[in-house]
């Protein structure tokens, strides 16, 4: 199996899209089922197994809160 190029993008939603994006995670999370979700044009699968976590990011200005999913390839 080919090796992954690495990929690191940042894609910003409007309120609404954010929270539509949000409630389909949860319902999967709920349910155990795995999750896809588009990020600048491309479709992401994400399985039940995922470990999530929360960062909390501070620099010079700004503060950030991430909700992440990890996962093995």
């Amino acid at each position: 199996m080919p090796k992954k190029r690495q990929r690191d993008v940042e894609k910003v939603y409007s309120t609404k899209q954010f929270i539509a994006k949000l409630r389909r995670l949860a319902d999967a999370l709920e349910s155990g089922s795995a999750f896809s979700i588009q990020v600048a044009g491309k479709r992401i699968y994400v399985p039940a197994n995922a470990n999530i976590s929360v960062e909390h990011e501070r620099s010079e200005g700004t503060e950030e809160v991430e909700l992440q999913l990890k996962w093995k390839l």
